[in-house]
């Protein structure tokens, strides 16, 4: 995407970040805020299905943010432009795939970032929803240091696909392992694989985990998140050229939602604040606080977590029930932790140290089939593989999903290509292991087969 070109009224700025799902890039507001722009792969909305499910998911959403910001990056609009889609959202830049890579996310970063992103996922489920494609390159950190979740919905729509809860609870524990593997040895990372380990039994256990051991995370907190943050904008956004001219994204862009007129309930606040909300209204009697965001606020009100709104001070008497009941359930917790500690180890997340492909030895011959063979060699602990198998023709992956359970350290992820045709060809085909991996990186392997008639 060129820097300068505009997208309904949204410049681009140069800097770029892969998706799953397309390209983001980060761009200035008609009225001078930072804003981000997803370009989708056109492939992926190329059929009318594609485009109603996108939009019925972005609406989504919006509607959620019809009660309240409950951690989900501010969508602004979803424009179509051609043969193009864009959506068009509060900054989305740094993720903390971004931090993680340049080593600017501390311990007590780490477990910022889960303990909201488990609070923004209860709100979510709550709501009867599903992230469906969470890892650390979906997760990103606004202008206050406030983490907020990305693209929710958007991949398995596409495809299609229903993304359940218990899938974002596999894919939390994946990457509470990843930030484990990343903070290196200590206690801060052993409390970090404890978390990932407990989230077998609820995001609520796996946040209270954290919060029981928030001592082992010194500088715990939103504020050193959006330093990092900053710092790392600083460093990696281009300036943009004076002269730069202005172009389009392909044509008159036209939105996609079902948004009020600007002037009747759309309200943009800054997105420095990492609110940015879409208000949006649906008819006399409706709350102006969901279930969803009545979670996202409780979570919110840990003193483990930077609070960013000074509201009044709570009645007396709520204000000493809830400490009672807060001070019985951490009692509890401990207890149990204690137990638990003395009994038995805590299990380890489940990570993948080793891919092996291996291909047909003899030619394949007159409209045969190649079979491949994936062997995935893990630690033995029960979670979800997410990988690709990537062919020499050109053909689309497709992520897919493998669940392990405990006790199995060898996995086989087969592939099956089928040949057709009179000649001579040389196939290659590459199985990329996503997550978990014990180097929090993709690793992968590959092999060849020869087919002939």
């Amino acid at each position: 995407m060129r820097e300068g070109v505009t997208v309904a009224g949204h410049r681009l700025t140069g800097r770029t970040r892969p998706s799953e799902v397309g390209t983001w890039a980060d761009a200035v507001s008609p009225d001078g805020r930072p804003s981000g722009v997803l370009r989708f792969d056109p492939l992926a909305v190329a059929t009318a299905q594609a485009r109603e499910r996108l939009v019925a998911a972005v609406g989504a959403d919006v509607r959620l943010h019809g009660g309240g910001p409950i951690g989900l990056l501010p969508v602004i609009d979803l424009v179509a432009a051609r043969d193009e889609v864009w959506l068009i959202t509060a900054r989305a830049t740094p993720a903390v795939a971004d931090l993680m890579a340049a080593g600017r996310l501390d311990p007590g970063g780490a477990a910022t970032v889960l303990l909201e992103t488990a609070q923004a996922l209860l709100a979510v489920h709550a709501a009867g929803l599903a992230h469906g494609a969470l890892h650390a390159g979906t997760v990103v950190i606004g202008e206050n240091g406030a983490v907020l979740l990305a693209e929710r919905g958007l991949l398995r729509a596409l495809r299609g696909e229903h993304a359940s809860a218990e899938q974002d609870v596999a894919a939390w524990a994946a990457l509470a392992g990843a930030l484990a593997a990343n903070c290196g040895q200590g206690h801060a990372a052993a409390a970090l694989r404890r978390a990932s380990a407990t989230a077998a039994h609820g995001l609520a256990a796996a946040r209270d985990t954290l919060l029981a051991e928030r001592e082992a995370f010194p500088g715990m907190g939103r504020e050193q998140l959006a330093h990092a943050a900053h710092g790392l904008s600083a460093t990696a956004t281009p300036e943009l050229p004076a002269g730069a001219a202005a172009g389009s994204a392909g044509g008159e862009a036209v939105t996609l939602l079902d948004l009020p007129d600007a002037a009747d309930g759309l309200d943009l606040p800054n997105a420095a604040d990492g609110r940015g909300d879409v208000m949006m209204r649906f008819g006399p009697g409706v709350p102006t606080e969901t279930t969803a965001a009545q979670i996202w606020r409780a979570g919110q009100t840990s003193d483990a977590i930077t609070t960013t709104h000074a509201g009044g001070p709570a009645p007396r008497r709520r204000r000493r029930r809830t400490t009672a009941w807060a001070g019985t359930l951490l009692l509890a917790i401990l207890i149990a932790a204690v137990i638990l500690w003395l009994r038995q180890t805590p299990g380890l997340p489940l990570a993948v140290s080793d891919v092996d492909v291996k291909a047909p030895k003899k030619t394949v011959r007159c409209d045969g089939k190649a079979d491949f063979v994936g062997v995935v060699t893990t630690n033995g602990e029960a979670g979800t593989i997410r990988y690709l198998w990537i062919r020499s023709d050109d053909r689309k992956p497709l992520e897919q999903e493998q669940r392990v359970s405990s006790g199995d350290t060898s996995v086989d992820l087969p592939l099956h290509w089928k040949v057709t045709g009179s000649g001579s060809f040389k196939g290659t085909a590459t199985l990329r292991v996503l997550s978990p991996t014990t180097a929090g990186k993709p690793i992968q392997d590959k092999a060849s087969f020869t087919y002939k008639c």
